[in-house]
């Protein structure tokens, strides 16, 4: 048997030649050849963590040696929406915390000055945006860090904690403004049109210039993703609570205010819904949205020379970087470097999966203790 590292072009580890390594009692005779993976010198790429060999599987018990790893470490699909977050998203996100500070600090200066219980009400509302900003910014933060020796995979998992807080975080705080809106129509009380509106106004544009801020990076990162939401949440609060001041000054009907609080809040929950469920299923390990297992089966299975596959594996391990591990029956013969660099480059630009572990097992009559999949 042989073990071999391959990856793509972009950051794929070379290997070198280990010594033979005699097996004990009656597999004296079976000799095995393997080939490591040299270490990424990169400071901020350092996949040595990755160089595993799945002893956990035991698979020694079946005597045989399976094939290392093919490793596409750094390379990171564009194709499917799996895209990093640039730097500059740190200085929005400070910029962001800071524009939602100075609009509490002036809500509650208007609210105190009107003796508005409403803009009192919406201040802390608004600095519940300001932990959610700093809950995503910090995350996004960790993901730039280095692996370490405890947090192997880095710290991008981060990110999709802070997506799930923000979804979660959200969906309570609409929860709230709707049973304020309800217990309105029972007890309908006046509204200071015109200083409501006013504020309100000013957090259209506050909101929608943060909203405007993280709206390139909403589509490639769902943490990013949660800081948009939350922020577009907002700016249509604001409009609603515009909409709702205009029409009472025209109609004098108080009942309109918590109507178009319940409107919009429907709409905010429409929208947090998805992001709640895509947020929940990365966390637990699930394959991320905008990747098909069974055409990355296909892919694997189309490549020269595999026989068979199973136990592949397909999991997050940040917003925007996506892992995979797979046993590649070859009975022909291991395929060598380079083709499983190859392989490696096609699933990052046809998948965005960009950390492949690739693990070739040559001997058809031994059995893999992971064989058939879904043996854990």
């Amino acid at each position: 048997m042989f073990r071999a590292a391959g990856g793509g072009p972009r950051g794929c580890e070379g290997s070198v030649p280990a010594r033979s390594l005699i097996r004990e009692g009656t597999r004296r005779d079976r000799r095995s050849r393997t080939v490591q993976p040299q270490a990424d010198r990169q400071a901020d790429h350092d996949h040595d963590h990755h160089g595993h060999d799945h002893d956990h599987h035991d698979h020694d018990h079946h005597g045989h040696d399976h094939a290392s790893h093919g490793h596409a470490h750094h390379g990171h699909g564009h194709g499917h929406g799996h895209v990093h977050a640039p730097a500059s998203f740190g200085r929005a996100f400070l910029l962001g915390i800071a524009l939602n500070a100075a609009f509490v600090v002036a809500e509650v200066v208007f609210g105190l000055a009107s003796h508005s219980v409403a803009l009192l009400a919406d201040a802390g509302h608004n600095l519940s945006d300001v932990l959610g900003l700093i809950v995503a910014g910090g995350a996004h933060a960790l993901t730039r860090r280095a692996p370490s020796r405890r947090f192997t995979y880095g710290f991008g998992s981060s990110s999709i904690l802070a997506a799930l807080f923000n979804a979660v975080f959200l969906l309570v705080v609409i929860g709230g403004l709707s049973w304020e809106a309800l217990t309105r129509f029972a007890h309908p009380e006046p509204v200071a049109a015109w200083t409501v509106m006013g504020v309100a106004a000013a957090g259209i544009v506050v909101n929608g210039a943060c909203a405007w801020l993280f709206a390139a990076g909403s589509k490639g990162d769902l943490n990013m993703r949660g800081a948009f939401t939350h922020m577009l949440a907002d700016a249509l609060v604001s409009v609603g609570v515009v909409l709702a001041g205009l029409l009472i000054l025209v109609t004098g009907w108080l009942w309109l205010d918590p109507a178009v609080s319940l409107a919009v809040n429907a709409v905010i929950v429409y929208g947090t819904w998805s992001l709640l469920g895509d947020s929940t299923r990365m966390a637990m390990g699930a394959v991320p949205p905008g990747i098909e297992p069974e055409a990355v089966r296909r892919y694997l299975a189309g490549r020269p020379g595999v026989a068979a596959l199973h136990d592949l594996h397909i999991w997050p391990i940040s917003t925007t970087d996506t892992a995979l591990t797979v046993h590649l029956v070859m009975p022909g013969g291991h395929p060598g470097d380079r083709a499983l660099m190859d392989c490696c480059s096609g699933l990052r630009e046809r998948f965005g999966i960009g950390h492949a572990t690739l693990q070739v097992e040559v001997d058809e009559t031994t059995a893999c203790a992971l064989a058939p999949d879904h043996v854990v």
